[in-house]
Protein backbone atom coordinates (compact mmCIF):
# COMPACT_ATOMS: atom_id res chain seq x y z
CA UNK A 1 0.00 0.00 0.00
CA UNK A 2 2.69 2.48 1.05
CA UNK A 3 4.77 1.83 -2.08
CA UNK A 4 1.82 2.57 -4.34
CA UNK A 5 1.06 5.83 -2.52
CA UNK A 6 4.73 6.86 -2.67
CA UNK A 7 4.72 6.29 -6.44
CA UNK A 8 1.66 8.55 -6.69
CA UNK A 9 3.77 11.37 -5.25
CA UNK A 10 1.83 11.80 -2.00
CA UNK A 11 3.49 13.37 1.02
CA UNK A 12 4.67 11.17 3.89
CA UNK A 13 2.08 12.43 6.40
CA UNK A 14 -0.71 12.03 3.85
CA UNK A 15 0.37 8.44 3.26
CA UNK A 16 0.39 7.72 6.99
CA UNK A 17 -3.07 9.25 7.37
CA UNK A 18 -4.49 7.12 4.55
CA UNK A 19 -2.92 3.92 5.86
CA UNK A 20 -4.35 4.66 9.31
CA UNK A 21 -7.77 5.15 7.73
CA UNK A 22 -7.48 1.77 5.99
CA UNK A 23 -6.53 0.15 9.31
CA UNK A 24 -9.59 1.62 11.02
CA UNK A 25 -11.79 0.46 8.16
CA UNK A 26 -10.63 -3.16 8.53
CA UNK A 27 -10.93 -2.94 12.32
CA UNK A 28 -14.57 -1.94 11.87
CA UNK A 29 -15.05 -4.75 9.33
CA UNK A 30 -13.70 -7.28 11.85
CA UNK A 31 -16.10 -5.97 14.52
CA UNK A 32 -18.98 -6.57 12.08
CA UNK A 33 -17.60 -10.03 11.20
CA UNK A 34 -17.20 -9.03 7.56
CA UNK A 35 -13.53 -10.11 7.34
CA UNK A 36 -11.30 -12.48 9.27
CA UNK A 37 -9.54 -11.03 12.30
CA UNK A 38 -6.11 -12.10 11.00
CA UNK A 39 -6.47 -9.55 8.15
CA UNK A 40 -6.65 -6.64 10.60
CA UNK A 41 -3.91 -8.21 12.72
CA UNK A 42 -1.60 -8.24 9.70
CA UNK A 43 -2.39 -4.63 8.84
CA UNK A 44 -1.76 -3.56 12.43
CA UNK A 45 1.86 -4.68 12.08
CA UNK A 46 2.37 -2.14 9.29
CA UNK A 47 4.14 0.85 10.82
CA UNK A 48 4.06 4.43 9.64
CA UNK A 49 6.69 6.06 7.46
CA UNK A 50 9.33 8.08 9.30
CA UNK A 51 11.02 11.27 8.19
CA UNK A 52 14.18 10.56 6.21
CA UNK A 53 13.66 6.78 6.25
CA UNK A 54 11.55 6.39 3.12
CA UNK A 55 11.28 7.73 -0.41
CA UNK A 56 8.05 9.54 0.43
CA UNK A 57 7.96 13.23 -0.38
CA UNK A 58 8.40 15.66 2.51
CA UNK A 59 6.24 18.76 1.93
CA UNK A 60 7.70 22.20 2.46
CA UNK A 61 6.74 23.78 5.82
CA UNK A 62 3.78 26.15 5.82
CA UNK A 63 5.10 29.69 6.12
CA UNK A 64 3.35 32.95 6.96
CA UNK A 65 2.20 35.09 4.04
CA UNK A 66 3.48 38.66 3.83
CA UNK A 67 1.01 41.47 4.47
CA UNK A 68 1.93 43.07 1.12
CA UNK A 69 0.97 39.88 -0.71
CA UNK A 70 -2.36 39.65 1.12
CA UNK A 71 -3.11 43.31 0.47
CA UNK A 72 -2.40 42.83 -3.25
CA UNK A 73 -4.78 39.86 -3.37
CA UNK A 74 -7.74 41.26 -1.44
CA UNK A 75 -9.03 43.59 -4.22
CA UNK A 76 -9.57 40.51 -6.40
CA UNK A 77 -11.74 38.53 -3.97
CA UNK A 78 -15.39 39.07 -3.10
CA UNK A 79 -16.23 41.29 -0.08
CA UNK A 80 -17.26 38.17 1.86
CA UNK A 81 -13.94 36.38 1.26
CA UNK A 82 -12.07 39.62 1.97
CA UNK A 83 -13.61 39.81 5.44
CA UNK A 84 -12.95 36.11 6.07
CA UNK A 85 -9.28 36.82 5.36
CA UNK A 86 -9.21 39.82 7.69
CA UNK A 87 -10.95 37.88 10.47
CA UNK A 88 -8.44 35.05 10.20
CA UNK A 89 -5.53 37.49 10.50
CA UNK A 90 -7.07 39.03 13.63
CA UNK A 91 -7.98 35.80 15.42
CA UNK A 92 -5.67 33.08 14.10
CA UNK A 93 -8.63 30.85 13.25
CA UNK A 94 -8.16 27.76 11.13
CA UNK A 95 -9.72 28.01 7.64
CA UNK A 96 -12.46 25.51 8.52
CA UNK A 97 -13.30 27.48 11.68
CA UNK A 98 -13.87 30.76 9.84
CA UNK A 99 -16.02 28.86 7.31
CA UNK A 100 -18.45 27.52 9.96
CA UNK A 101 -19.09 30.63 12.07
CA UNK A 102 -22.76 30.93 13.03
CA UNK A 103 -24.47 33.58 15.19
CA UNK A 104 -25.57 30.90 17.67
CA UNK A 105 -21.92 29.92 18.32
CA UNK A 106 -20.84 33.41 19.39
CA UNK A 107 -21.15 34.74 22.94
CA UNK A 108 -21.50 38.54 22.70
CA UNK A 109 -21.90 39.29 26.42
CA UNK A 110 -18.40 40.65 27.12
CA UNK A 111 -16.29 43.36 25.55
CA UNK A 112 -14.42 40.48 23.90
CA UNK A 113 -16.68 37.96 22.18
CA UNK A 114 -15.99 34.23 22.29
CA UNK A 115 -16.68 31.79 19.47
CA UNK A 116 -17.10 28.05 20.08
CA UNK A 117 -16.99 26.20 16.71
CA UNK A 118 -19.58 23.45 16.26
CA UNK A 119 -16.68 21.17 15.29
CA UNK A 120 -12.92 21.58 15.28
CA UNK A 121 -9.70 19.73 14.56
CA UNK A 122 -8.91 18.50 18.09
CA UNK A 123 -12.40 17.76 19.44
CA UNK A 124 -11.74 14.00 19.28
CA UNK A 125 -9.05 14.58 21.95
CA UNK A 126 -11.68 16.04 24.27
CA UNK A 127 -10.44 19.61 23.78
CA UNK A 128 -12.77 22.60 23.88
CA UNK A 129 -11.96 25.22 21.27
CA UNK A 130 -12.77 28.80 22.29
CA UNK A 131 -11.76 31.66 20.01
CA UNK A 132 -11.61 35.22 21.34
CA UNK A 133 -12.80 37.98 19.01
CA UNK A 134 -11.77 41.57 19.75
CA UNK A 135 -13.28 44.90 18.64
CA UNK A 136 -11.96 44.84 15.06
CA UNK A 137 -13.18 41.29 14.53
CA UNK A 138 -16.55 42.25 16.00
CA UNK A 139 -16.86 45.09 13.50
CA UNK A 140 -16.36 42.58 10.68
CA UNK A 141 -18.86 40.09 12.06
CA UNK A 142 -21.61 42.41 13.26
CA UNK A 143 -23.52 42.67 9.98
CA UNK A 144 -23.27 38.91 9.42
CA UNK A 145 -25.03 38.21 12.71
CA UNK A 146 -28.32 39.67 11.42
CA UNK A 147 -29.55 36.28 10.24
CA UNK A 148 -30.98 33.09 11.70
CA UNK A 149 -28.83 31.78 14.55
CA UNK A 150 -28.01 28.50 12.80
CA UNK A 151 -27.24 30.05 9.41
CA UNK A 152 -23.58 30.33 8.45
CA UNK A 153 -22.21 33.85 8.44
CA UNK A 154 -19.99 33.58 5.37
CA UNK A 155 -21.98 32.23 2.43
CA UNK A 156 -21.05 31.84 -1.26
CA UNK A 157 -24.69 32.62 -2.00
CA UNK A 158 -24.12 36.11 -0.54
CA UNK A 159 -21.04 36.56 -2.73
CA UNK A 160 -22.96 35.47 -5.81
CA UNK A 161 -25.84 37.82 -4.98
CA UNK A 162 -23.40 40.73 -4.62
CA UNK A 163 -21.67 39.80 -7.90
CA UNK A 164 -24.96 39.78 -9.79
CA UNK A 165 -26.00 43.08 -8.22
CA UNK A 166 -22.71 44.75 -9.24
CA UNK A 167 -23.02 43.29 -12.73
CA UNK A 168 -26.54 44.71 -13.05
CA UNK A 169 -25.43 48.14 -11.86
CA UNK A 170 -22.57 48.16 -14.37
CA UNK A 171 -24.71 47.22 -17.41
CA UNK A 172 -24.49 49.51 -20.40
CA UNK A 173 -27.84 48.66 -21.99
CA UNK A 174 -30.60 50.83 -20.46
CA UNK A 175 -33.09 49.15 -18.14
CA UNK A 176 -36.22 48.22 -20.05
CA UNK A 177 -34.16 47.15 -23.06
CA UNK A 178 -32.51 43.79 -23.54
CA UNK A 179 -32.73 41.08 -20.90
CA UNK A 180 -34.32 41.97 -17.59
CA UNK A 181 -32.07 41.33 -14.54
CA UNK A 182 -32.07 37.67 -13.60
CA UNK A 183 -33.80 36.38 -16.75
CA UNK A 184 -30.67 34.98 -18.38
CA UNK A 185 -29.76 32.64 -15.51
CA UNK A 186 -29.58 28.93 -16.23
CA UNK A 187 -32.70 27.13 -15.06
CA UNK A 188 -30.83 24.03 -13.99
CA UNK A 189 -27.19 24.97 -13.37
CA UNK A 190 -24.74 22.16 -12.68
CA UNK A 191 -23.19 24.09 -9.78
CA UNK A 192 -24.99 26.42 -7.38
CA UNK A 193 -23.68 28.63 -4.59
CA UNK A 194 -23.75 26.83 -1.25
CA UNK A 195 -24.90 27.95 2.17
CA UNK A 196 -21.32 28.20 3.44
CA UNK A 197 -17.76 28.16 2.25
CA UNK A 198 -15.74 24.98 2.61
CA UNK A 199 -11.99 24.96 3.07
CA UNK A 200 -11.68 23.94 -0.59
CA UNK A 201 -13.97 26.64 -2.00
CA UNK A 202 -12.33 29.24 0.26
CA UNK A 203 -8.87 28.20 -0.94
CA UNK A 204 -9.97 28.21 -4.60
CA UNK A 205 -11.36 31.74 -4.21
CA UNK A 206 -8.00 32.92 -2.86
CA UNK A 207 -6.07 31.12 -5.61
CA UNK A 208 -8.23 32.67 -8.34
CA UNK A 209 -7.54 36.08 -6.81
CA UNK A 210 -3.80 35.36 -6.73
CA UNK A 211 -3.87 34.51 -10.45
CA UNK A 212 -5.44 37.92 -11.10
CA UNK A 213 -3.19 39.85 -8.73
CA UNK A 214 0.04 38.24 -9.93
CA UNK A 215 -0.22 37.89 -13.71
CA UNK A 216 1.80 35.04 -15.20
CA UNK A 217 4.07 35.65 -18.22
CA UNK A 218 2.20 35.11 -21.48
CA UNK A 219 4.95 32.79 -22.71
CA UNK A 220 4.17 30.15 -20.07
CA UNK A 221 1.80 27.25 -20.69
CA UNK A 222 1.07 23.73 -19.46
CA UNK A 223 3.22 22.45 -16.61
CA UNK A 224 5.40 25.56 -16.62
CA UNK A 225 2.34 27.77 -16.12
CA UNK A 226 0.97 25.52 -13.37
CA UNK A 227 4.33 25.61 -11.57
CA UNK A 228 4.55 29.42 -11.85
CA UNK A 229 1.01 29.83 -10.50
CA UNK A 230 1.72 27.45 -7.62
CA UNK A 231 4.75 29.53 -6.64
CA UNK A 232 2.71 32.75 -6.69
CA UNK A 233 -0.32 31.52 -4.78
CA UNK A 234 -0.92 31.50 -1.05
CA UNK A 235 -3.54 29.59 0.94
CA UNK A 236 -5.80 30.55 3.86
CA UNK A 237 -3.93 28.25 6.23
CA UNK A 238 -0.91 30.57 5.90
CA UNK A 239 -2.97 33.36 7.49
CA UNK A 240 -3.04 31.36 10.72
CA UNK A 241 0.74 31.19 10.67
CA UNK A 242 0.90 34.93 10.01
CA UNK A 243 -1.31 35.60 13.02
CA UNK A 244 0.78 33.25 15.16
CA UNK A 245 3.97 35.04 14.19
CA UNK A 246 2.56 38.48 15.10
CA UNK A 247 1.05 37.32 18.39
CA UNK A 248 4.24 35.56 19.42
CA UNK A 249 6.38 38.62 18.67
CA UNK A 250 4.11 40.89 20.73
CA UNK A 251 2.90 38.64 23.54
CA UNK A 252 5.23 35.64 23.68
CA UNK A 253 5.10 31.97 22.75
CA UNK A 254 2.57 30.88 25.37
CA UNK A 255 0.07 33.55 24.32
CA UNK A 256 0.35 32.39 20.71
CA UNK A 257 -0.22 28.77 21.73
CA UNK A 258 -3.38 29.45 23.71
CA UNK A 259 -4.81 31.91 21.18
CA UNK A 260 -4.41 29.41 18.36
CA UNK A 261 -5.68 26.47 20.45
CA UNK A 262 -2.43 24.54 20.69
CA UNK A 263 -2.83 23.43 24.32
CA UNK A 264 -2.57 19.70 25.09
CA UNK A 265 -5.66 17.49 25.43
CA UNK A 266 -4.99 16.56 29.09
CA UNK A 267 -4.90 20.07 30.56
CA UNK A 268 -6.97 20.74 33.68
CA UNK A 269 -10.02 23.01 33.77
CA UNK A 270 -8.09 25.63 35.75
CA UNK A 271 -5.33 25.71 33.14
CA UNK A 272 -7.95 26.00 30.36
CA UNK A 273 -9.54 28.97 32.12
CA UNK A 274 -6.16 30.68 32.43
CA UNK A 275 -5.54 30.09 28.74
CA UNK A 276 -8.91 31.58 27.81
CA UNK A 277 -8.16 34.74 29.81
CA UNK A 278 -4.85 35.13 27.96
CA UNK A 279 -6.57 34.69 24.60
CA UNK A 280 -9.20 37.28 25.58
CA UNK A 281 -6.47 39.76 26.59
CA UNK A 282 -4.70 39.26 23.26
CA UNK A 283 -7.96 39.84 21.35
CA UNK A 284 -8.76 42.93 23.42
CA UNK A 285 -5.41 44.52 22.58
CA UNK A 286 -4.97 43.59 18.90
CA UNK A 287 -8.63 43.72 17.83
Amino acid sequence: IQSILIQQGLARRTINDRVSCIKRLFKWAVSKELVESNVHHGLSALGGLHRGRSEAREPAPILPVDDDVVNATIPHVSPVVSEMIQLQLLTGMRPNEVCIIRPCDIDQTGDVWTFRPESHKTEHHGQTRIIAIGPLGQDILRKYLLRAGTDYCFSPADSEKKRRHDRTQARVIPFGQGNAPGTNKKRKPKVTAGSRYTTDSYRRAVHRACDKAFKSPETLAGEALARWQSEHRWSPNQLRHSAATKIRSQFGLEAAQVTLGHSKADVTQVYAERDLQKAIEVARRIG
